[in-house]
């Protein structure tokens, strides 16, 4: 069975190690996707002031570090949604005036840092996330969350700011599935234990990758 998405969906499916051209956008696998329906490409649509791309290439030279957009492998993104990096951090909180004058452009600049959203990361449909920001492996950012700081492993998030609704599993199921490493393994092991990947039986899961691997 392939992994690629079918050509037949409800919505557009964008795989995008297909189509990602900016080259502070890292994109693990081949997986990853954006689905939409009638807005604009990843690229287009999602990410927000990140040098790189075709408009900011023309327009602009950076005179500051560019922070970089790292996407895991089975990456799931809902339409509409946005992650926000790069060039807008020029209003200073601490200073009195937010407008970023020209000739203080420089000084009012403030990097947030890396973005990163690890692999099987489902981000719902208009959620936002901030910049600077690490989604754990297997959050849910809920549709229209607005996330302003870091995410958990495993854990679902939702609301203005996004809090904590739950945890995918307990503890300990956690700690368990994060430690197989699954989206590390090869490719034919990830295809051979697929099937237990997409069902809830952590002991199950164990003993099949403990099998795979002594074989």
């Amino acid at each position: 069975m392939s992994h690629t998405a079918p050509d037949r969906h409800w919505s557009k499916v964008e795989l995008l190690h297909e189509t990602v051209a900016n080259p502070n956008i890292h994109i693990r696998g081949r997986r990853s996707y954006y689905s939409n329906a009638w807005t604009g490409s990843f690229e287009e649509s999602v990410v927000r002031y990140l040098y790189g791309d075709a408009y900011s290439l023309k327009t602009w030279t950076p005179q500051w570090p560019i922070d970089q957009l790292f996407i895991g492998d089975c990456v799931c993104i809902g339409a509409e949604a946005v992650i926000l990096l790069g060039g807008n951090h020029t209003h200073r909180t601490d200073w009195f005036s937010l407008y970023p004058f020209a000739e203080v452009i420089v000084d009012a600049y403030q990097g947030k840092g890396d973005t990163v959203i690890k692999d099987g990361v489902w981000i719902g449909m208009r959620a936002m996330i901030m910049p600077g920001l690490t989604v754990g492996e297997g959050a849910v950012i809920a549709s229209g969350a607005i996330v302003t700081k870091d995410v958990a492993p495993y854990s679902i998030v939702a609301g203005n700011p996004a809090t904590l609704i739950r945890k995918r599993f307990p503890d300990a199921v956690i700690e368990a599935v994060i430690a197989l490493d699954i989206y590390g393994w090869p490719e034919e092991k990830f295809e051979a234990l697929r099937p237990l990947l997409c069902a809830d039986d952590t002991d199950a899961l164990i003993r099949a990758v403990e099998r795979y691997d002594r074989a």
